[in-house]
Formats: structure tokens, C-alpha cells, sequence
């Protein structure tokens, strides 16, 4: 697969289905209505993808009642991502596994590393008519503010 140039705000949301970490499938635009949070972290079992997952965890009734589904997303496979949300204590939140083919979502997205074999750290917004509304990329070893994104999504309602 060949990947897209970066999305950016203002374009459509690119469609896409993977399992989560409970073996649910979700699909970007069964969500239609509702804004989605795509959490992109480069790999499961590293501090800062586990701080960034822990703050979708910890936000998620705040980000739900501002009609916004929080969802992770990474290259790891689905028993790998089961493994570390019982780990971190992830009960809620899906974890996506963009495994195979490996990182299509990401790639689709224009936010793979073809040289580390994973996404960047981005969170990337979809408003409630699959229009991108906010793309930020992020340093691979930090965590995004979380309050940055409930900001947003409180103040653009």
C-alpha cells in the first residue's frame, strides 16, 4: 500500500474497520453523528503510549458526554493490545490494532514512519459528518495533553 499525504483539517475522513483489543470491530463511519478521537501511539508497552492511553481512559466520560468516542489505535496485534490494556487498566477504551496490513489505517492517514515500522503519535479529530477537524502530530517520546483535546471538543461543540 502506498501511503497517502498527510490528512488535514478540512478533509474527509478516511473510512476504515479493525478489531479492538475485546475482538470488536470498529468502523469509522458506523460512527457517523458523533466526532471520533483517533489516538494514534507509535507501539503498545512503552511509558509514554501507556500515559497516552491512560488519558483517553481517564477523559472518556468527559469526551463522551461532548459526543466524542475516544479510541487508541497502533501496529501492535490484538493479543498483544489485550494483554497491555489489562496491564495499564484500559477497561473502557478501544484499543485499535492497525496489525495487518500492517499499519494501513496509519498509512491511509499519512502519519506511518516506513523507517520504525509504526504510526507517528498523533490525535486526529473526525466531527460528526466524517470531516477532519483537528490533526496534530506529537514528538514520538511525549505525551499529547489530553487537555488540549477536551478543549477542543468543548469548545467546538
Amino acid at each position: 500500500m502506498t501511503q497517502a499525504g498527510m490528512v488535514q483539517v478540512g478533509d474527509a475522513a478516511r473510512n476504515f474497520s479493525l478489531k479492538d483489543q475485546n475482538d470488536k470491530t470498529f468502523d469509522l463511519y458506523e460512527h457517523a453523528g458523533k466526532r471520533v478521537l483517533l489516538s494514534f501511539h507509535p507501539l503498545a508497552w512503552t511509558e509514554f503510549c501507556a500515559a497516552q492511553m491512560r488519558s483517553l481512559e481517564d477523559t472518556r466520560d468527559v469526551l463522551l458526554a461532548n459526543n466524542c468516542i475516544p479510541v487508541g489505535i497502533s501496529v501492535d496485534s490484538r493479543p498483544c493490545k489485550q494483554a497491555w490494556a489489562q496491564s495499564i487498566g484500559i477497561t473502557n477504551t478501544p484499543l485499535l490494532c492497525d496489525f495487518w496490513p500492517h499499519g494501513a489505517v496509519a498509512q491511509k492517514y499519512g502519519i506511518f514512519r516506513d523507517e520504525n515500522g509504526f504510526s507517528e503519535r498523533a490525535n486526529i479529530i473526525v466531527d460528526e459528518k466524517q470531516q477532519v477537524v483537528f490533526v496534530k502530530i506529537y514528538p514520538v517520546h511525549s505525551v499529547p495533553d489530553i487537555g488540549e483535546i477536551l478543549k477542543f471538543v468543548q469548545t467546538h461543540a
